[in-house]
């Protein structure tokens, strides 16, 4: 691809919840889209996992995505297990996750030990909760342009999740790789989930990232759909600049994208995954595509995703970024707990 050619029916079911048959296409089926956050929606109120399903069923959604094991008190079985009852109690279905499992991403961490021991832990706490699936990510938007770029970052994921598969089957839990901060684009998670197996690997999706790694949101479902099993939602909102463009990401019903009609199709393609809101407002990130040195580890992008993508560039207006007065901390507690339970309110009033 030549980057200067490109830059010149219904039926209703019964409602037992607040978001029972969050979309048209469940609804037909008589199926429910669970409803939920992802805890780092509010990271700054720096919840731990009790007080978070506790939140949780304060704010009458049906799931919660732990999705880091800092958010633990200890990983023990008991431990887990009286979270997994006290959820199951509240209704709330719990899903597991941590952050990032490529040994030789630019940020990974040997906190929980190697990147297969650390899968391993992931996976048993996800067992433990009751958890289907395993949320991980493999990076971020910078090993783009690591030494071998990110299709030597894929391999090496690969190999981490080979190395666990037969953990992660003997344990019935699929781990779920995000498309994370602009690491890769739909078309490479999906080639990574289908070479690892999609016996054992899926997709959560996350259509903010979609805009950080320059697709649409929309065409980025259409990839990552039928491989997703968990997700994080939130809009954007794209809009040219000087040197390229830039992204913010907003609460669900307030960006560029038909969120009514991202779910209708999420629930089409994704049939019981669930419809998790990771709500991090307030950060504008430019992409400065304009300049020569943007392109490296970017030289082979879909030309199709980026032409969406400019297109909703030249559609979108500029909003300001967030910035904390007074007390910092505490307001940016206020900021997130908001936009969260904006996009909550949101999902109630019209995924229907």
């Amino acid at each position: 691809m030549h980057r200067r050619s490109f830059l010149k029916t219904t039926a209703a079911a019964a409602i037992a919840a607040p978001f029972a048959n969050a979309a048209t296409a469940a609804a037909a089926e008589g199926a429910k889209m669970k409803v939920g956050f992802d805890n780092f929606s509010i990271r700054a109120l720096g919840l731990k996992a009790g007080p978070l399903i506790d939140y949780a069923a304060e704010q009458k959604v049906d799931c919660l995505l732990l999705s880091d094991l800092d958010v633990y008190e200890n990983h023990t079985d008991a431990y887990l297990d009286d979270l997994r009852r006290k959820a199951a109690d509240l209704n709330i279905a719990l899903y597991a996750g941590t952050g990032g499992i490529c040994p030789t991403a630019h940020r990974f961490s040997d906190k929980w030990g190697t990147a297969e021991e650390h899968l391993k832990l992931t996976i048993r706490v996800a067992k433990a909760l009751g958890s289907p699936v395993a949320r991980c990510y493999q990076g971020f938007a910078d090993d783009r342009k690591s030494p071998g770029g990110i299709k030597a970052r894929n391999k090496d994921t690969l190999a981490v999740l080979k190395n666990v598969r037969s953990f992660a089957i003997d344990h019935g839990v699929k781990i779920a790789i995000e498309n994370h901060a602009g690491d890769m684009q739909s078309y490479e998670l999906r080639d990574l989930i289908e070479e690892a197996g999609r016996d054992f690997v899926g997709c959560t999706i996350d259509s903010g990232n979609a805009a950080w790694a320059l697709e649409d949101p929309m065409e980025n479902l259409e990839v990552l759909g039928p491989y997703t099993v968990c997700s994080g939602i939130r809009n954007n909102i794209i809009w040219e600049d000087g040197d390229g463009a830039q992204v913010a990401w907003t609460s669900i019903g307030e960006g560029q994208t038909d969120m009514k009609a991202y779910a209708k199709r999420f629930a089409e393609l994704a049939p019981g995954a669930p419809f998790i809101l990771e709500i991090i407002s307030g950060i504008n990130r430019p992409f400065t595509y304009l300049k020569p040195e943007f392109w490296n580890g970017y030289e082979n992008v879909s030309a199709r995703g980026f032409a969406k993508f400019l297109a909703l560039a030249k559609q979108g207006k500029a909003i300001p970024s967030f910035k904390p007065e007074g007390d910092k901390k505490a307001a940016e507690q206020a900021y997130q707990k908001a936009e969260l339970e904006r996009g909550i309110v949101w999902c109630r009033e019209n995924l229907r």
